[in-house]
């Protein structure tokens, strides 16, 4: 039941975000037209940070600025595992295990949690390289509330999949969402061309590296694999799938009751200027 709420209140959310974000362009126009006219007529400083951030910042996708967010939440909570006085609030929130007296809040936080370096990195950096495609395919909006419900969701399945097998312990990290990332822009583009880092010259498609990972993460789960939260993967990749196939249908094009609803209420409410128009 409480996935169930997070994921309607995750795609609700995402759905008046987007509808402030429609709202406000047309005044961010006129102010991007206004900082073009200034930064023309102000005097130009030669090695000026702030001037370099901003021209890095322009120059990535929409899909990278979105999960800037999400990278620099995981580097923050990354940090927190390194204050000794933090620990026992780390490990009741930040890691997920039904054992434990907290279940709720760590489905979703443990979902931006990483003590290694590495596993950090690694998943990061995922999320960094599929971030244009699902951003150019949902929107930030949708992707935002597709990450966070799969985190919520991947969580889920391994409490029932730990619970089942009686292997009780905590798990941490974004793998779950990512899954759910990875298996939504394979699912889309199937025919696209994928290739692992250290191997750029075998290339592979997107609906094979799919069924390998899948495969792969299955056959942890039923062997006992334990380094991986196998359950976990699966639960973010087969809701990844699902979405693309079945749910985008069902709740995101079915939002626009909810839009409506906000709409109205924004249009009685104070600065709305009395016309009620976008």
């Amino acid at each position: 039941k409480t996935r169930s709420q997070f994921t309607g209140c995750s795609f609700g959310g995402a759905a008046i975000w987007q509808y402030e974000s429609l709202k406000s362009r047309v005044q961010s126009y006129f102010d991007d037209v206004k900082a073009d006219w200034l930064e023309k007529i102000r005097p130009q400083k030669q090695g000026d940070l702030r001037k370099q951030v901003n021209q890095w910042w322009n120059s990535l996708s929409d899909g990278q600025k979105t999960v800037t967010g999400i990278i620099a939440a995981n580097a923050l909570v990354f940090c927190c595992w390194r204050v000794p006085s933090l620990q026992r609030s780390m490990l009741k929130y930040f890691t997920s295990d039904p054992s434990s007296k907290a279940l709720c809040w760590p489905m979703l936080l443990s979902t931006f949690s990483h003590y290694s370096l590495f596993h950090m990195g690694a998943n990061m950096y995922v999320l960094w390289s599929f971030s244009s495609s699902i951003v150019n395919m949902m929107g930030k909006e949708q992707f935002m509330a597709l990450y966070l419900s799969a985190g919520v969701i991947s969580t889920f399945v391994s409490y029932v999949s730990k619970t089942a097998m009686g292997r009780f312990g905590p798990s941490l990290g974004a793998s779950g969402a990512i899954m759910a990332v990875l298996a939504a822009v394979c699912t889309k583009m199937p025919e696209a061309k994928l290739a692992i880092i250290f191997l750029p010259m075998y290339t592979f498609t997107a609906g094979n590296a799919l069924k390998a990972i899948v495969a792969l993460d299955t056959a942890g789960l039923i062997l006992g694999w334990r380094f991986f939260d196998h359950a976990a993967h699966l639960g973010g990749a087969l809701f990844g799938i699902w979405y693309i196939i079945y749910g985008h249908e069902l709740i995101w094009k079915n939002r626009e009751p909810l839009v409506k609803m906000w709409h109205d209420f924004r249009s009685r409410g104070p600065g709305a200027g009395g016309n009620g128009s976008i």
